[in-house]
């Protein structure tokens, strides 16, 4: 399963290994944004250009970052408990999330055009406007640890229940379902809405990849290398599905039919987090020891 032939793997430092690239996004500038979680900072990469870093609070724990609906690219600030907003320019407003210690961490744009994004320990998905205004829905469950979060197909927002072994749903209504998953104890992180109508999801605790259609039929595939922790997923132009293998080094595609292909990253143990889609068209993955690692299958 591990064919290092069928893609180009280059790194590009961005940051020390202190700093903890976390995650990324293509910005509306055609840049790469990306998260330094450890030192709470935003960093701006043009491939082949040196990157630049805006600081943050150094605590702030900046994890997801997104395109939001307005031009400007937003971010969950994890320990700092705050949605933030920085613009292609380099401004960041903050906005404090209500009630302290909710953790929010996965952060996406839904269908009406205001931000959504999960509260890890305050079981609660909360939606905020370009304005700052917060709403928050509370999940009926305990414990989960709602995660990473997307736009499904459905008109609907798609989250991962990374505690309580579940996928749900959250309308605009804010009506809430949950989805068990068939695996205990799976622990589904990362989600991506793919071009197959289905949401694809990493289940890092059981080393599976799994499909969920919106009426809630669930598919899982187990990965050829079960302890390689799956951790996020993204869909590229032509409708394939990446994902990081934070355990095992790898990035790798999988088919519809859970085939899946694996490519060794250059560097041992460099901890890739977050992957998507650069602005030239190539799959860039954040690794935590200080680069953007770009494949270009």
């Amino acid at each position: 399963m591990h064919d290092a032939t069928r893609a180009t793997i280059e790194e590009h430092m961005v940051s020390g290994p202190e700093a903890g690239p976390y995650a990324l996004t293509t910005g509306p500038d055609g840049a790469l944004w990306f998260t330094l979680v450890h030192s709470g900072g935003i960093g701006r990469l043009v491939p082949g250009e040196a990157p630049t870093d805006h600081r943050l609070d150094p605590g702030s724990g900046p994890t997801v970052i997104t395109p939001g609906p307005d031009g400007a690219l937003w971010f969950t600030e994890y320990r700092a408990d705050r949605i933030g907003r920085i613009t292609t320019g380099g401004a960041v407003t903050e906005f404090d999330v209500p009630g302290s210690g909710s953790g929010p961490f996965g952060i996406a744009v839904g269908p009406d055009g205001a931000l959504w994004f999960t509260e890890t320990t305050a079981d609660r998905i909360g939606r905020i406007t370009v304005d700052g205004d917060v709403s928050q829905y509370p999940l009926p469950a305990t414990g989960a640890f709602p995660s990473a979060i997307t736009s499904g197909p459905d008109g609907g927002m798609w989250f991962t229940l990374n505690q309580g072994n579940a996928v749900g749903r959250i309308g605009m209504d804010g009506t809430v379902a949950l989805h068990t998953l068939p695996t205990d104890a799976a622990g589904p992180v990362g989600i991506a809405a793919g071009h197959d109508g289905a949401l694809w999801f990493t289940e890092i605790a059981a080393g599976q990849i799994g499909r969920i259609t919106p009426d809630g039929r669930i598919t899982e595939f187990p990965l050829p290398d079960r302890a390689a922790r799956p951790h996020a997923v993204t869909v590229d132009g032509r409708g394939a599905v990446w994902f990081t293998e934070w355990g095992a080094n790898r990035v790798a595609t999988i088919t519809p039919d859970g085939a899946v292909t694996a490519h060794e990253l250059p560097t041992p143990n460099s901890e890739p987090h977050g992957i998507a889609l650069g602005p030239d068209g190539a799959l860039w993955t954040a690794l935590e020891t200080g680069s953007l690692a770009r494949v270009a299958p």
